[in-house]
């Protein structure tokens, strides 16, 4: 299926997207820690951006963690984590540097159940990165400052550039629903006590509120 150019968008849209694709990419400056997460989801760059930063020694262990959801399902069969290892290891991460977590299905459960499941193994972890979708970095940070709060965490992600992210997954339309919900959850989940707090500033809240009117509310919370 050929993939759509980002300029498919309005460029209303487009504009107010990238307000929240900025809010959303943290840019935290690369480091090493004691090892590396990577949140399964639908995209398959996760276990590429994990792997290459395996190979760079950023950390010496990698867990990937992800059961499926109806997003995925059909892509990772067995599981977003099993086949994100999978695709590390085709990219030359050694076996046994590679844990699997397969039963998370939220981001709340991927902090958890990881967190559980190096107590289990007994490693001990001090420091950790959080690889995920771009969009999905704020949320995944706030969301372990929450439920691990010792864990000095940072995130990465691969893709740079809002236009690029939209040329790779190659719908546009649907990463914008899922930025807006991504935007929502930012406040909805503070208020419920999922994540910790995060500042929310105007012109982001303006851009949210004007795609949501563009009618981007499949990713809302509630939304059928």
């Amino acid at each position: 299926m050929a993939r759509r150019h980002p300029a498919a968008l309005p460029d209303a849209v487009r504009t107010d997207a990238d307000v929240l694709w900025r809010y959303h990419v943290l840019n935290h400056p690369p480091r090493r820690s004691d090892v590396g997460v990577g949140l399964g989801s639908h995209d398959l760059a996760v276990a590429d951006h994990t792997a290459a930063l395996y190979t760079a020694g950023r950390f010496p262990l990698v867990v990937f963690t992800g059961a499926t959801a109806p997003t995925t399902v059909d892509h990772f069969p067995r599981g977003e984590a099993v086949h994100y290892r999978e695709r590390a290891v085709e990219l030359g991460v050694p076996d046994d540097a590679v844990l699997v977590e397969p039963r998370a299905r939220n981001t709340g459960e991927n902090i958890c159940l990881t967190r559980e499941l190096l107590a289990e193994r007994r490693i001990a972890v001090h420091t950790a990165t959080l690889v995920c979708k771009p969009y999905q970095q704020r949320r995944a940070y706030a969301t372990c400052r929450q439920l691990w709060p010792e864990l000095d965490v940072h995130c990465s992600a691969s893709h740079t550039s809002l236009d690029d992210y939209l040329l790779a997954i190659g719908d546009p339309e649907r990463v914008v629903h899922m930025l807006v919900g991504e935007t929502q959850r930012m406040t909805a989940y503070a208020d419920r006590g999922f994540i910790v707090p995060q500042e929310m500033p105007s012109d982001v809240d303006a851009a949210y509120r004007r795609l949501v009117d563009a009618g981007y509310t499949a990713r809302l919370l509630g939304a059928s």
